[in-house]
C-alpha cells in the first residue's frame, strides 16, 4: 500500500508513490530496471508497495526486455534506470524500439533539480541525448506535474506509429510531496473513425485492385502492431491475392498458407522477390520499404502502381514513390477494405505463376554427414514446437535462417531486432517475451557473437527460473559480417573469425543454467522433445559449419530479381 497523509479531501503522496500509482492506473504489470542513487526514492516505494520489478543485469538488457514484452503483448513496456550511465546504457535499446515501433515508457533517474547543469555526479543531459531516438521526452521538474506527464507518455507511446517515450525524473521531485491525482488515466486508444478523405483513398485502391491483373500484397510490422493479422489474411483470401511479408511481418499469414510467398528482400524467397518485379499493382500495408526489402529503389516493382497504407505520414513516399496513399491505422484500413464487395479476384494465370515460383529455387540446404547444419536444427525446433513457440533471435546469419526455416503461424510470434539490427538483443528480449506469455514456449536462437554481448542476463534466467530454451548456433565467427567479407571483400576476414572462445558449458554452469549439446549423432526430434519437456532454462549448444552462407542474397544496389546463390 502507498503511504498516504490526509490533507482535507485529498491525500498527499510522494512523487515516487505518485509514479507507482500511475503505473497501476495504466495497468502496468511489471517493469524492468536497475537501481542507482538517483532512483532510490522510487525503488524504496517499489519495495514498500510490492510493485513487480525485474532486475536485469544491465540497463541495455532492461530496454531489450521491455521491447520483447511489448512486441509480444502489444502493451507498453516499461523500464526504470538511474541517471548518468544508467540512462546512457539504455539508449541502444531505446533506439532499437524506435526503429521497430515498439511502445515503451523509459523512466530515467536524474540528479536533483538544483544540481542540474552543474556536472554533478552521474548527471547527464539525457533529454538532449535521446531526442533522435524517442517519439517524445519529458523532464518533470514539479511533483504535481508527474501524473499528467506520465499519462501523456503512455498515450504517445501507443498512439499512431508506436514507439518509446522517455520521462526524466529528478531525485528531489520523486521525494517531494504532492496531492494525489484521482483523475482517470488517459487510455491512449484512438477510437476515431476513418475520415471521408481516408475512405475515398481506400476506395481508389479498391477501384484499382479490380482492374489489376497481377496484384500483390505486402504486409509489414504495422499489421501486427495494430493487431490486424486476421483481417489481413481475410482480405488476401477474399481477393485471392498473393502475399509477401517483411521480416517483422512474418506470421501474419501462416507459413503454409497457399497465398503466402515468403519474406521478401535481401534474403527473401525467390517467389516473393520475383512477385515484386512482375506485379502490376502492389498494396503495402504497414511496411516502411526499408533498404533490406528494397535494395534498389529505381529497379523496384518496375511494372507496378504502388499503394501504401501506413499510420505514419512520414513514411509515405519517403523511399518508394506511390500512386495511392492512405495515412491510417492498418486495422481500421483493413476493416474498411474487408467490408467492400469483391468484384474481381486475381487472375488464375497470375496465381499459378506465383505458385510455380514457390516451387523454384526454394529455401534449401545441403546436409553434411559430419556436422549439423543450422537450417536442419531450426526445422527440428519448428517440428517439436509445432510452429507455435514465441521465437526470439539475436542478429546475424541465424536470424535470417530462422526467418527462412521456422514455420511461423501467428502475428507477433517473431521477436527480433529488425531496423537497428542490434547484436545482444536476443537474450534480454527473450526474458521480456517470457514474461509476456509465461505459458508459451520461448525459444531463443542466438549466435556465438551476440550471446557474448549480453550474456550477463543468463543470471536473470536462473534467478527467476525462466523456462527459455537457448539454441546457440556456434560457427566460431561473426557469420554475417564474415559472409559480406567473403562476397564483397575478396575473403579478407578481418576480425570476424574467433580464434578463441569461452567455454560455453562453463559459462552456463557459472550462472546455474542447464547445458546440453546437439550433435550429428543425435535424433534431433527425440532429443529436443526431451529438452523442451524440462521446465528449466537451458543453453543448447550446436556447432555448425564455419563457412555456411545465407542464401539467396541480393547484393546492395541490385534489383530484387538479381539474387545470388539461388541453387547453392
Amino acid at each position: 500500500m502507498l503511504a498516504k497523509q490526509s490533507d482535507g479531501e485529498q491525500n498527499r503522496i510522494s512523487g515516487a508513490e505518485s509514479l507507482i500509482k500511475s503505473l497501476n492506473d495504466h495497468d502496468v504489470e511489471l517493469l524492468f530496471g536497475y537501481p542507482g542513487g538517483a532512483v532510490l526514492p522510487i525503488y524504496d516505494t517499489i519495495f514498500t508497495s510490492s510493485f513487480t520489478n525485474i532486475l536485469t543485469r544491465h540497463e541495455q538488457g532492461a530496454a531489450h526486455a521491455a521491447e520483447g514484452y511489448a512486441k509480444v503483448t502489444g502493451k507498453t513496456g516499461v523500464i526504470l534506470v538511474t541517471s548518468g550511465p544508467g540512462a546512457s546504457n539504455a539508449i541502444t535499446g531505446i533506439a532499437d524500439a524506435m526503429m521497430d515501433s515498439a511502445p515503451m515508457v523509459v523512466l530515467t533517474g536524474q540528479v536533483g533539480t538544483g544540481a542540474i547543469g552543474t556536472h554533478a555526479f552521474q548527471e547527464l543531459d539525457v533529454i538532449s541525448m535521446t531526442k533522435a531516438v524517442t517519439k517524445a521526452n519529458f523532464q518533470v521538474t514539479q511533483t504535481s506535474d508527474l501524473a499528467r506527464t506520465l499519462d501523456k507518455a503512455f498515450e504517445i507511446a501507443q498512439s499512431g506509429r508506436k514507439g518509446p517515450v522517455l520521462v526524466d525524473l529528478p531525485k528531489d521531485v520523486m521525494a517531494s510531496m504532492t496531492f494525489e491525482d484521482n483523475q482517470p488515466a488517459c487510455s491512449g486508444v484512438d477510437d476515431s473513425e476513418l475520415m471521408a478523405e481516408q475512405k475515398n483513398q481506400l476506395n481508389a485502391i479498391l477501384a484499382k485492385l479490380k482492374l489489376a491483373e497481377k496484384p500483390l500484397l505486402l504486409f509489414g510490422a504495422g499489421v501486427g502492431a495494430s493487431n490486424a493479422g486476421e483481417l489481413a489474411a481475410e482480405f488476401a483470401h477474399k481477393w485471392q491475392i498473393p502475399v509477401v511479408s517483411t521480416l517483422l511481418g512474418l506470421g501474419i499469414l501462416k507459413n503454409d498458407d497457399p497465398l503466402f510467398l515468403g519474406m521478401g528482400g535481401m534474403h527473401g524467397s525467390y517467389a516473393s522477390n520475383m512477385a515484386f518485379q512482375e506485379c502490376d499493382f502492389l498494396l503495402n500495408v504497414g511496411s516502411r520499404f526499408d533498404d533490406r526489402l528494397v535494395p534498389n529503389v529505381s529497379k523496384f516493382a518496375p511494372n507496378a502502381e504502388v499503394a501504401h497504407v501506413d499510420v505514419d505520414t512520414n513514411e509515405i513516399d519517403r523511399i518508394v514513390t506511390t500512386q495511392y496513399s492512405v495515412v491510417a491505422d492498418a486495422k481500421k484500413a483493413l476493416e474498411y477494405l474487408n467490408n467492400a464487395p469483391v468484384e474481381k479476384t486475381s487472375s488464375q494465370a497470375w496465381l499459378q505463376r506465383t505458385q510455380d515460383n514457390k516451387t523454384k529455387h526454394t529455401f534449401h540446404y545441403s546436409k553434411d554427414d559430419d556436422v549439423l547444419k543450422p537450417q536442419e536444427v531450426i526445422e527440428a525446433v519448428g517440428r517439436v514446437t509445432n510452429g507455435e513457440a514465441t521465437v526470439v533471435t539475436d542478429v546475424g546469419q541465424h536470424q535470417m535462417w530462422v526467418a527462412q526455416f521456422y514455420p511461423f503461424k501467428h502475428q507477433r510470434q517473431l521477436v527480433t531486432s529488425g531496423g537497428l539490427g542490434t547484436m545482444g538483443f536476443g537474450l534480454p528480449a527473450a526474458i521480456g517475451a517470457k514474461y509476456a506469455d509465461p505459458k508459451k514456449d520461448v525459444v531463443l536462437f542466438v549466435g556465438d557473437g551476440g550471446i557474448q554481448m549480453t550474456s550477463e542476463e543468463l543470471e536473470v534466467l536462473a534467478a527467476e527460473k525462466l523456462n527459455i530454451k537457448i539454441i546457440l548456433l556456434n560457427n566460431r565467427a561473426l557469420g554475417m559480417v564474415r559472409q559480406w567479407q567473403d562476397e564483397f571483400y575478396d575473403k579478407r576476414r578481418s576480425q570476424t573469425v574467433f580464434t578463441h572462445q569461452p567455454d560455453f558449458e562453463k559459462l552456463a554452469s557459472a550462472y546455474g543454467v542447464a547445458y546440453y549439446e546437439l550433435t550429428k549423432n543425435d535424433d534431433l526430434d527425440s532429443k529436443l522433445n526431451k529438452l523442451f519437456e524440462k521446465d528449466e532454462p537451458a543453453l543448447i549448444h550446436v556447432s555448425i559449419p564455419e563457412l555456411e552462407q545465407v542464401y539467396p542474397m541480393i547484393a546492395p544496389g541490385s534489383a530484387n530479381d538479381e539474387m545470388m546463390g539461388l541453387d547453392k
